[in-house]
Parts: structure tokens; sequence; C-alpha cells
């Protein structure tokens, strides 16, 4: 068995472990649990806020969310990266007839529609229509048709 002798110095060590952790200047028993419970306190209310701000976050960055496009120019046209974390019904519908409008044909295409969006294709001008289209043009036309489905 435990001695009594042996009980009090356990519980000594505890509770000069929990004023160390808190911070504590108390001597007496009764003032270092009030202070390690004002610890506590303190505690949970930096917890509620940090979580505050990481729902704040996660919310505003969820609704900045705009899809990544980004187009390359090749030798005889361009490479088209799309990735959206929403995915639309009928986005790729949108994107392509986006192309059409350019002139662009579908020469090579990788598309992933599972839970988002990610379109990698290879699109060459279209010798019908020979006016001459940048990267840049390509990009602003795939961003509205992506839009227009939100």
């Amino acid at each position: 068995m435990v001695s009594k002798e042996q009980k009090k110095a356990a519980l000594h060590e505890k509770l000069e472990l929990l004023r160390a952790i808190t911070n504590s200047s108390a001597l007496n028993k009764a003032s270092i649990i009030v202070d390690a419970s004002k610890y506590i306190e303190e505690l949970k209310k930096k917890v509620e806020r940090l979580n505050a701000e990481i729902k704040t976050s996660q919310t505003s960055s969820s609704q900045n969310q705009l899809p990544l496009v980004n187009v390359e120019t090749l030798e005889s046209g361009f490479l088209i990266n799309v990735f959206s974390e929403k995915n639309c019904p009928g986005m790729l519908v949108s994107i392509l007839e986006a192309f059409e409008k350019l002139g662009l044909d579908v020469l090579d295409a990788r598309v992933s529609c599972s839970d988002n969006f990610q379109l990698e294709a290879v699109g060459g001008e279209n010798q019908e229509k020979c006016e001459s289209i940048d990267a840049q043009v390509v990009k602003q036309e795939v961003l509205k048709a992506i839009k227009n489905m939100e």
C-alpha cells in the first residue's frame, strides 16, 4: 500500500507541475487551482477565437475561389489547363463552345469531372478562321464560359 506521505508527496509534485504549466506564482493549493482554472478559460477563449478565424478564412477563400485557368501558346495553337473545385453540370460543354467560338479545334484533351473539374486540352487554330488570337483572349473566353455556368 502507498503511505500517506507518498500520496502527499505525489500530490505536491502534481501541484508544482500544474503551477509551472499555468505560470502561477501562487503558493497554496487553492490559489494554484484557481490560477489553473483561469488559465484553462483563457485557452478555451483562444481556441474559440482561432476556430472562428479559421471558419471565416475558409468561407472567404471558398467564396473568392475562382477557377484556375492557364493558357500557354504552342507552335500552332494553345495548351489550356482548367481547374475548378466546383464541378457544374455542363461546364465541359460550355468550355468547348467557347473553343468553337474562338475557332479552336480540340486536338487532344483529358478531362476529369468527379469531385472537381480538371481539363487539359490542346487547341489548334481552325484554318477556316484566319484571325489570329492570343493566349489572354483564350483565357478570358474560358473564364467567361465558366462564370456563365455558375
